[in-house]
């Protein structure tokens, strides 16, 4: 089973950040992964078993064995996967290193999710 990226593509700021992610992981051969756009698809969310707003505001992996990653965990997950950016997962992995961005993604999320709502994105 390919891990799958569940993201939401009415955010700007999201959607670029997959659009680079993805490109990445494609241009380094890593070609197992399922896209979820759940703007356009917001039934998929079932699989992931939360709400639409919820993986509205973060991103969310569900790795080839089935483990859901949320947020930080998730990028981290991505970057696992990805040749040139391996270094870095292990950088985010270090618990203090991780418990910062932890906190730091889940505010920025917080924020960007209000913004995309106050802008009407969806």
């Amino acid at each position: 089973m390919p891990s799958k990226v569940y993201y939401n593509s009415a955010c700007p700021v999201c959607n670029a950040g997959i659009k680079d992610q993805r490109k990445r992981m494609q241009d380094c051969g890593v070609n197992n992964i399922e896209w979820v756009d759940v703007h356009n698809n917001p039934d998929a969310v079932s699989e992931v078993e939360s709400s639409l707003e919820q993986v509205r505001e973060r991103l969310y992996v569900k790795d080839d064995k089935g483990q859901l990653n949320i947020g930080i965990d998730a990028f981290i997950q991505l970057w696992q996967q990805t040749p040139n950016q391996r270094l870095l997962a292990r950088l985010f992995q270090l618990p203090v290193i991780r418990s910062l961005a932890r906190v730091a993604y889940n505010g920025f999320a917080w924020l960007l999710y209000r913004w995309n709502r106050a802008l009407k994105h969806w």
